[in-house]
């Protein structure tokens, strides 16, 4: 039912309300448009009837309560919700809750991949089922007990139509996660989204032994595949653990079928919500069995349960008939998670507990009439894996790792050949093949016992794949060669591939995708596992000493005796395989024994063990396999056999040519000619025709075959060309046919040989067969083609070569030429040449030569074409590569003899090296060389032309000096290195260069011009222009040049940064602008610069100045001067020109002209006199009359010229002292001892007038009376520039009473006028003067036991306890001995001191002795306060074991007769220690036994003590026994063993017994053996103490790292953390100090900027808090923020506001005393608490939750307004008795209404309105008393303002800014010392020591090896 429209934002919301039993029972539908839960809520118990009061929750069907925090996300369209009372009510009725479960988008992007159940000859029912066992075991992965599945199978008709159920007790599904259950391929890394897992988010699990972590529940695929195979319809019912509801969805084929006939959405669905154990909405007869299942979920805390209906008929047949079958695949499915690892050992003696003994799965299947079958998986024994761990006696483990982190684990199981049979376990899917199969006629090798199939099963996280195998890998697989083990032994193993989830397998789990093709990847590393630990071998090798180990050790067959020796098999074609043989003379088989000599029979069989038979059956000796031997004949039986057979064997071959072409014997015939057709016919003695050995119970009448061979006698040895055999057709004898393929050259043998049909043997019973051979001879024929030899590289132009030729017959033989023939050479572009042709053996023309054009260097392609006329195939043509000859000319470009260059120029030739056709060549080392001759210093060029044959021959430029006319210059060309090539010479013609050569600078003065020479210097008028400047320039032959734009671009001055370049041309420079000083001098240059010349000329001008424009003042000295003094230094007035520049043309006179000016000048003293010297006038005589301080400025005028000079006036000299900013002096200053004062002291010089005199360095001393002391002690002071001292902010030390501070000074001798200061001390209750300890005096301290609590105290000056101390600060120290007073001996290293923090249990010391203790409370950083010290006594524990002083070498000793050589111990003093190594137990007597016992229990040669005993008691008396222990001589005992001296202690006194000292020996029966291990053994104790040493200190070294590394890890993770902290605060920054010490400073400024802002305070001072006990005066202990309220509550307690609160009256009392009675009290333990108002009290107006009128003008309670700084507990005690009940609110009149309210159900109290007027509790207002004045008249006495919010949030950002800057600092700390740690392992000294280590645990082990004790 609808409740609402739903608009176009709405979402639909389902309702069920079940808060109680008549509750409707349908869903109601609410359209909400809104976002908010309040809305929600109201519109929920607007639809319902509910009354807004009313107490309920609305909750999702996961019982997850809707708030106004998770509303968006819980709330969505379409969800289901409850109403209940509470959280956890159960659920009244069932609900039904609509879902969608529309297929993932996996079901299209994954749709590819092998889907499900492809049967590869199996029925895949139990891989379904296997896929509902997955999710179950993924259900029950958590759980800590018992992990059950059941999977029933109910086939009883009278409870319904069959069904299978699959149910376990695992963590259950909610709704939610029930809906995602049911979305196709909704995987459980897709859940992680927008949807809820049903496996609360995964996280991949930690590895575990075979990968068994149950996460095998992956893709979101098997669970709907397998229900939906098996049947036609699915029940999932759930219950999760923390829900009280059951949670049930049905699935059906039928309801899809409906849904989409009704045009249905088919993917949506409900899910019913109901509780347990009600089943009242079933109604299905045919379902009538789920009462019985519903109802045992009474007592299941959480449950799945998945029920399978519609079985299908064949399904459901195969479940019932081959129940043992599936059963037995499912326990080999999971055998490793229901065994364990270790699978189903049911050989082993003891069986270790597993984890996975707690995996139950149980299969029952119910059937009408006949009795349940039950079988739980961990009961079958006959599954493949049990049968494989069972049936194998050694196994091989290793590792693979691929792609980082794929780890496969791996094992190989070896099953031997025991007694005539295979181990290796059957398989029903790989039946072996039946021997029937097999031909007894022939002897086959047997296959081998594991037949056709795979050595490895696939497991999946520890579930098996069953349709993925492993063939094998290349390092188990059988070699091609012989190896270690016999080829048969590879296939004895089985193996089993354990994997995690990192390789990819099908949905349904059936295939693994690509593990083969990763496992056989080249990247692939395997290790082998042994003993737990990896061994990084090569694993092949160990795999085959593995396996030849296993062959060796427990493959048996037949038993041997009577041992012969050993023989060689020259029968055996392996030379191999030829030796070693054991004879023996018998064998034991089935009970009956075969001996040498003794006839047997035999037959065909597969077993490989041979026996050697005499000559007397066959004739010969024939090696058999044993098998064969028939165990049931007779000897009567063989001997018949044997001489009927004799009878009838062939004797001759009668051979014929029926076709011509015989074949003669010895014959020589043409390669090519045929032998003719052969017909053949066997004779026997009698010669009679026969076609097979005659029928016998051996050999069974074998067909007789005639084989021809022809063989070919060569030099490497005889080879068989031809070989066929012929068989007797009946009709037609033996026949072969003509032979015409023999062309190969040499001596043949054709042979005919009679063989046996099958096996091709030659002889019978010993005795050859028939046979016949013809011997011939094939030689060559005559030549008929040719073919080109291999010819000698390169080919260059007229260079001869040879080409060799090869004359063959027409079958390619070699032969030779037997006719003259000549010869045709031809290729196009080539003239070919050639001396001679040779014959006989080796044929060649001689002597060719080729020329031509080749066009390149690098040569150019012919081909060659040979001709030999009068042969079959006559002509042959290849290619060549034809390269340019030797250099033979040189050919130099330009082609003219004489050639022009200017002087300073070089010339380039194009140089190139031909051979004799004119081709251009190259050749190593072809340097090309050009020299000059004609004139001195002329360069030489040369060029490499060696990979071109031409290049640019140039160098260096041709300069010759001082040239002003042409020269002559002869160039030669040539070669060095080869001087067959003519030079060539060339004339060159050297002209003067046309560059610039000078440079000329001419100044034009009229008409006239003047030449500036190069540094030249000019006079001229300062600030003047020069004009008129020209230049010009000649080149090498002094000719002027014509200055060109290029070249005018080329002169620079350095005057001025612009230049006319159409002036340039003409030659005329920038004119030069004057410097207006004249000590500026101007430095001018002109310069040209180009790529042949540099030139350049300067000169310097001088100014002069100029007539006079100005005066200028300047004042010598200082320019302050005190008040009623002179200026001490003098003023010059200096006459200039305009520029400044000083005019020296003036006179005397001129001081006449001058006058000075300025305000309160006294020219009293004023004198102006004239500097003859110097051309200034000089002015004295500066002072001041009294007035302003400061700056003046004074006027100095000369005719009409005028300038000013500005002077400081400043006080007059110091004349007394004043303190700045300090209260009345005549009143006391109360201070407290110890403590600073509120503000610095700072003193002020001042002359006569009052102005602050800026005195620098007037010693202020302080005079103070003898108990007075003040911190810091520095009684002298000294004033700043400003005249100023700074004392410093000082703290006071006097005993209690009044104290005089006085301040003097003197000023040049004369003591100035200074204040005294007067001190009210009191004592301070907060400063620690020391410690108080106490502890139980009597408690006894054993080693390493706990001590006594200590009960440390800090007391203050009035010797009260302090506290709210920090325990933290507060530490106890404690060294071994005594020491005296408070502080510890010097004599005590730092390492004997043990600093112990008091909050943690504090350990004894574990060694006995005296120790001090002494505690120290840290008063800052660098103060501590001592305790006194306390010795105490640490005794022995408890006696826990018997040792020596030191532990002893490890004995070695012999049974000799010397004494010395069979003494275990001498000397040896025993013992008894405590835990810690103390020696304890001194009143103990007793004795102590020593035995001999051997670390093999079931060793019984022990040895014995002298005297053939085998133990020793030595007497024990305080707590000591000593010891010596001798061998008996000729003791027994085994050679080179290790053996264990136990020493047992008996003390009858002791309760527990003690553990013996055990001391490890060897034992020799030999002395020089004994003396050699003894050495030995000392080594090796003395390198296994050494390399302990490096251990400790390389493991301390890792540990430390270690814990650097965590500390970088707690440092990154607490800047992470105040990182995101800040970020709350809206601040980021980056990773630098220097950008948050900037923030901090930012931050700090702009509170104390909040904090110096106008804010309300209380000018009342305070009482000083000289104790503990006293809080302060009322007006400080609160603060208002409403000013309009402070005021009204101020006024209104203004009588209390100066009265002093104090804790005790003790501390009122003492107040009163010590101001004589003028100070108002206030004790807070005389209050009668009882009357004081309850904090949470209600205001009047609200009674018992309602309110009884509509108050106006917001009342409130006056106590409710104030805020306490400190003490809040006290403080509300003092304002809840002050104040009362009292109410602010806004105005008198809302004060009558609200009072005349309120008296009618109530007291109504005293009431306060923001205006200012009060109305008294009982009643009365109006008048000056009941009106409060304004602020300002309150005098200060107001309740302070509290700091601003903002402030408390600069404080948190300013800590956390703070913090993050020292999180920083740390992790560039800790990285930094992590970093130079590191660095510091990989020092010279780090790995010289590793290396010391490797070589000492080298020799230790090879020092053990010696021993025979291999520790490692």
């Amino acid at each position: 039912m609808h409740l609402s429209p739903r608009g176009g934002g709405d979402r639909t919301v389902f309702l069920f309300d079940r808060r109680r039993e008549q509750a409707d029972p349908d869903e109601k539908v609410l359209s909400y448009g809104k976002n908010n839960y309040r809305g929600f809520r109201s519109a929920v118990c607007q639809a319902f009837g509910i009354s807004s009061d009313e107490n309920f929750v609305i909750t999702t069907t996961n019982r997850k309560e809707i708030t106004e925090d998770n509303f968006k996300e819980l709330v969505q369209d379409g969800v289901t919700l409850y109403l209940l009372q509470s959280v956890d009510q159960t659920l009244l009725s069932a609900t039904k809750e609509r879902i969608d479960f529309l297929p993932h988008y996996d079901t299209l992007v994954k749709s590819g991949m092998y889907e499900y159940y492809a049967s590869e000859g199996q029925n895949p029912l139990p891989f379904a089922l296997a896929e509902l066992i997955d999710n179950s075991l993924s259900a029950t992965a958590r759980n800590t007990d018992i992990r059950s599945i059941q999977i029933k199978l109910l086939f009883d008709d009278s409870n319904g139509k069959p069904a299978v159920a699959v149910i376990d007790n695992g963590r259950g599904m909610t709704s939610k996660q029930l809906n995602n259950w049911a979305v196709y391929r909704l995987s459980k890394f897709t859940r992680q989204g927008d949807f809820e897992s049903d496996h609360s988010g995964y996280v991949r699990p930690l590895p575990v032994p075979r990968s068994l972590n149950s996460d095998i529940s992956y893709f979101g695929v098997g669970g709907k595949q397998a229900v939906f195979f098996v049947g036609q319809s699915a029940r999932m019912i759930s219950k999760p653990a923390d829900s009280q509801d059951v949670h049930e969805l049905v699935l059906s084929k039928e309801d899809f079928e409906k849904k989409e006939k009704n045009k249905e959405a088919i993917y949506c669905g409900f899910i019913r919500n109901r509780k347990p154990s009600d089943s009242t909405h079933i109604t299905n007869d045919d379902e009538r069995f789920l009462h019985n299942l519903i109802l045992e979920e009474r007592d299941k805390e959480s449950f799945t349960a998945v029920i399978i209906t519609g079985v299908q008929p064949d399904h459901m047949q195969y479940l019932k008939n081959y129940f043992h079958l599936w059963t037995r695949q499912l326990a080999h499915i999971y055998h490793y998670y229901i065994h364990g690892p270790k699978g189903n050992e049911t050989n082993a003696v003891t069986k270790g507990v597993s984890p996975f003994n707690n995996i139950d799965i149980e299969i029952s299947m119910f059937e009408k009439g006949k009795v349940p079958k039950i079988i739980n998986l961990r009961e079958i024994k006959d599954d493949m894996q049990t049968l494989y761990i069972n049936t194998a006696a050694d196994s091989f483990e290793f590792k693979a790792l691929v792609d980082g982190d794929g780890i496969v684990e791996g094992i190989i199981r070896y099953h031997p050949f025991l007694y005539d049979k295979e181990t290796f376990p059957d398989d029903p899917c790989f039946p072996r093949l039946n021997d029937d199969d097999e031909d007894d006629d022939c002897l086959i090798i047997e296959k081998g016992a594991r037949g056709k199939r795979p050595i490895f099963e696939c497991f999946w996280n520890g579930r098996l794949i069953p349709y993925t195998t492993v063939e094998d890998f290349d390092w188990c697989a059988p070699p091609k060669k012989r190896g270690l083990a016999p080829i048969e032994c590879y296939n004895r193993i089985s193996g089993t591939l354990f994997t995690n989830d990192k390789f990819q397998v099908s949905t349904n789990k059936l295939t693994f995708m690509d593990l083969e093709l990763k496992l056989k990847d080249k990247n692939t590393l395997f290790t082998r596992i042994f003993n737990g630990q990896e061994q990084r071998m090569k694993i092949d090798r160990e795999f085959a000493l593995w396996l030849k180990d296993c062959h060796e050790k427990y493959d048996k067959q037949i038993k041997f005796t009577v041992f012969k020796g050993i023989t060689t098999r020259t029968d055996l074609p392996s030379k191999r395989m030829q030796s070693p043989w054991a004879i023996y003379s018998s064998i034991e088989w089935d009970g009956k024994t075969f001996k040498t000599g003794q006839l047997v029979k035999t037959f065909f069989s597969l077993t490989y063990y041979n026996l050697c038979e005499p000559q007397a059956l066959y004739a010969e000796m024939k090696t058999v396999p044993i098998s064969k031997l028939d165990r049931t004949v007779s000897d009567k039986a063989v001997k018949k056999y044997i001489e009927d057979e004799m009878a009838r064997l062939p004797d001759k071959l009668s051979v014929t040519w029926p076709e011509g072409d015989e074949l003669f014997p010895n014959e020589t015939r043409l390669a090519g000619t045929p032998i003719g057709a052969l017909r053949i016919e066997i004779l026997n003695k009698k010669g009679e025709a026969m076609q097979k050995l005659p029928g016998t119970s051996h050999g069974g009448s074998k067909k007789l075959l005639v084989e021809l061979k022809v063989i070919l006698h060569s030099p490497a040895g005889n080879k068989e060309i031809i070989s066929h055999i012929s068989q007797h057709g009946g009709k037609w004898p033996y026949w072969f046919k003509k032979m015409e393929n023999l062309q190969k050259l040499g001596n043949y043998t054709l042979k005919l040989q009679v063989v046996l049909n099958e096996s091709n043997a030659d002889t019978y019973a010993g005795r050859p067969l028939p046979s016949k051979t013809f011997k011939f001879t094939i030689v060559e024929g005559k030549a008929e083609k040719f073919s080109v030899g291999l010819l000698e590289l390169p080919f260059r132009v007229g260079v001869p070569f040879n080409i060799p030729l090869e004359l063959q017959d027409e079958f390619g033989h070699a032969t030779q030429l037997t006719n003259d023939i000549k010869p045709i050479l031809e290729a196009s572009g080539l003239t070919l040449q050639y001396e001679e042709l040779t014959a006989g053996a080796n044929c060649i023309i001689k002597g060719v030569t080729a020329k031509g054009c080749v066009n390149s260097c690098q040569g150019k392609n012919f081909n060659l074409k040979v001709t030999l006329p009068g042969l079959k195939e006559d002509t042959q043509i290849f290619k060549i590569r034809l390269q340019p000859g030797p250099p033979y000319q040189l050919k130099v470009k330009p082609d003219s003899e004489i050639l022009k260059i200017e002087n300073g120029t070089a010339f380039p030739f194009q140089v190139e090296v031909l051979d004799e056709s004119g081709n251009i060549t190259a050749q190593p080392k072809l340097i090309v060389h050009c020299k000059f001759l004609g004139a001195s210093n002329l360069p030489v060029y040369s060029v490499d032309c060696s990979n071109a044959g031409t290049n640019i021959l140039t160098g260096p430029v041709i300069h010759v000096l001082n040239i002003k006319k042409d020269q002559m210059l002869k160039a030669r060309i040539e070669i060095p290195s080869c001087k067959d090539v003519p030079p060539v010479e060339k004339m060159i013609k050297l002209l003067p260069s046309s560059h610039v050569a000078r440079l000329q600078v001419l100044s034009m003065n009229g008409q006239k011009a003047i030449q500036i020479k190069h540094q030249d210097e000019i006079n001229w008028v300062a600030g003047d222009i020069m004009h008129n400047l020209i230049f010009q320039m000649y080149d090498e032959g002094e000719r002027e040049i014509h200055i060109t734009p290029a070249m005018a671009e080329k002169i620079k001055v350095n005057w001025t940064p612009k230049i006319n370049r159409e002036q340039l041309m003409q030659g005329l420079l920038p004119d030069v602008k004057v410097p207006t000083s004249v000590k500026d001098v101007r430095y001018c240059l002109i310069s040209y610069l180009d790529d042949h010349v540099s030139l350049e000329s300067a000169f310097t001008i001088r100014p002069l100045p100029d007539e006079p424009k100005h005066i200028k003042c300047k004042l010598e000295g200082s320019n302050t001067l005190q008040l009623g003094e002179d200026l001490q230094g003098e003023i010059d007035v200096m006459i200039t020109d305009q520029y400044g520049n000083q005019v020296q043309t003036v006179t005397s006179a001129c001081t006449s002209y001058l006058g000075v000016a300025g305000p309160g000048l006294d020219k009293s003293n004023l004198q102006i006199t004239w500097q003859e010297s110097t051309f200034t006038m000089k002015v004295k005589g500066i002072r001041f009359k009294p007035c302003a301080l400061g700056s003046k400025e004074l006027c100095f005028a000369w005719r009409e010229f005028s300038d000013f000079l500005r002077v400081n006036l400043t006080a007059g000299s110091p004349a007394k002292l004043q303190i700045m900013d300090w209260p009345e002096l005549e009143k006391p200053v109360a201070v407290i001892n110890g403590r600073e004062l509120l503000k610095p002291l700072v003193v002020q010089l001042c002359d006569q007038w009052g102005n602050p005199s800026p005195e620098p360095n007037v010693k202020i001393s302080l005079t103070k009376s003898s108990n007075l002391k003040i911190v810091p002690s520095n009684h002298q002071h000294r004033t700043d520039e400003n005249g100023r001292a700074n004392l410093g902010v000082i703290s006071i030390h006097a005993p209690r009473g009044e104290h005089t501070l006085q301040l003097r000074a003197s000023y040049n001798k004369i003591a100035l006028e200074c204040p005294v200061i007067t001190f009210n001390v009191l004592p301070d209750p907060d400063k620690p003067i020391r410690l108080n300890v106490k502890y139980d005096k009597n408690a006894s301290f054993p080693a390493g036991g706990t001590f006594p609590d200590f009960m440390v105290s800090v007391l203050s000056e009035d010797d009260n306890i302090i506290r709210n101390i920090n325990p933290a600060r507060i530490s106890m120290k404690m060294w071994k001995g005594q020491g005296s007073g408070n502080r510890i001996p010097t004599d005590v290293s730092h390492q004997n001191i043990f600093k112990l923090d008091i909050k943690m249990d504090k350990v004894i010391p574990e060694r006995v002795g005296t120790y001090s203790i002494q505690f120290t409370f840290a008063m800052d950083k660098t103060n501590m306060l001592s305790s006194d010290q306390i010795i105490v006594e640490v005794v022995p524990n408890d006696p826990v074991r018997l040792l020596p002083d030191s532990l002893p070498a490890t004995p070695a000793v012999s049974n000799v007769r010397t004494v010395t050589s069979r003494t275990l111990v001498k000397d040896l003093c025993l013992h008894i220690m405590d835990e810690y190594n103390n020696h304890t137990g001194v009143d103990l007597i007793g004795r102590v036994i020593a035995k001999i016992k051997s670390p093999n229990e079931d060793d019984t040669e022990i040895p014995q003590f002298q005297g053939k005993i085998s133990s020793i008691e030595f007497p024990f008396d305080r707590g000591s026994a000593e010891i010596n222990l001798v061998l008996a001589e000729n003791s027994p005992g085994r050679d080179s063993t290790e053996y264990i001296l136990v020493f047992e202690p008996d003390l009858p006194a002791l309760k527990k017994p003690l553990e013996p000292y055990r001391l490890s020996f060897m034992f020799y029966n030999d002395f020089k053996k004994q003396q050699q291990m003894a050495t030995l053994t000392r080594e090796r104790d003395q390198l296994s103490q050494s390399i302990g040493v490096y251990r400790n200190w390389f493991d301390t070294t890792n540990q430390l790292v270690n814990e650097m590394r965590c500390q970088v890890k707690e440092a990154e993770t607490r800047e992470i953390h105040l990182r995101n902290e800040l970020r709350k605060h809206q601040i980021e920054l980056p990773q630098t100090n220097t950008y948050v010490d900037s923030l901090i400073k930012q931050k700090m400024l702009d509170q104390d900027g909040l904090m110096k802002q106008p804010r309300r305070t209380c000018t009342l001072p305070n009482y000083p808090k000289g104790n503990q006990d006293i809080l302060g005066k009322i007006a400080h202990l609160a603060q208002i923020e409403d000013n309009e309220a402070a005021k009204v509550i101020s006024w209104h307690l203004a009588s209390d506001m100066d009265c002093v609160v104090t804790l005790t009256t003790e501390a009122a009392r003492s107040i009163f005393d010590e101001t004589q009675g003028r100070q108002q009290v206030l004790p807070l333990d005389s209050i009668y608490k009882k009357t004081l108002p309850d904090w949470n009290r209600p205001l009047p107006h609200l009674r018992n939750g309602k309110i009884c009128f509509r108050p106006v003008g917001n009342p409130v309670f006056a106590r409710d307004l104030l805020t306490f700084p400190d003490n809040v507990e006290h403080c509300q005690t003092v304002f809840g008795m002050l104040l009362g009940d009292t109410i602010i609110i806004d105005n008198l009149d809302a004060a009558n209404h609200y009072r005349k309210e309120v008296v009618k159900i109530t007291h109504c109290p005293t009431l306060l309105t923001r205006e200012g007027d009060r109305i008294r509790s009982n009643g009365k207002f109006g008048g000056l008393q009941n009106k409060a004045p304004p602020m300002d008249k309150l005098r200060g006495m107001v309740f302070g303002a509290p700091v601003p919010k903002l402030y408390s949030a600069f404080t948190g950002q300013i800590d956390l800014l703070q913090q993050y800057r020292a999180a920083v600092v740390k992790l560039d700390d800790v990285n930094k010392d992590l970093d130079l740690h590191l660095r510091s392992l990989n020092t010279p000294e780090m790995l010289k020591k590793k290396q010391e280590l490797a070589e000492q645990e080298k020799s230790l082990m090879l020092i053990e090896q010696k021993l025979g004790m291999l520790l490692y």
